[in-house]
């Protein structure tokens, strides 16, 4: 059964399953991707002991793991939906996560720019002047 879900999902980039067993051809599916990306022939031949469709293999080999190339995992995301209808199970999409990788370094240099930023937009407050009080001593 993961076989074949898994086989759909890198010929269709998406599949609708129920969450469990999204969840569980999750760990498969990345650990192909992860032998897709070594390229060898060891790793070819690891690949189709699961994946009986050899053009399913070749995508994976040509078009997949060049776009995962940057990745260092998390090739695939999970997204809940609707439950099922009929029985309500709990429903789920999961998908290859296309998107290029957005450089982390990058996005921490722009959140450290941002509090410098704000950090000089505020300004110390300024202590308000105290007027001096005599004491008088009342009689008693």
């Amino acid at each position: 059964m993961l076989a074949n879900m898994a086989t759909s999902l890198f010929k269709h980039g998406q599949i609708s399953t129920t969450l469990p067993k999204a969840k569980r051809l999750r760990p498969l599916a990345e650990r192909l991707i992860t032998f897709a990306k070594r390229g060898d022939l060891h790793s070819r031949r690891r690949v189709m002991r699961v994946i009986r469709d050899k053009s399913v293999v070749h995508k994976l080999f040509t078009e997949i793991a060049e776009q995962m190339q940057q990745r260092e995992g998390g090739y695939t995301r999970i997204v809940k939906i609707a439950p099922r209808t009929g029985d309500s199970a709990p429903a789920a999409v999961i998908a290859l996560v296309t998107e290029p990788v957005s450089p982390k370094k990058a996005v921490v240099k722009e959140a450290e720019a941002a509090t410098k930023v704000a950090a000089k937009d505020e300004a110390p407050a300024k202590e308000a002047e105290a007027a001096e009080v005599e004491e008088t001593k009342d009689a008693e």
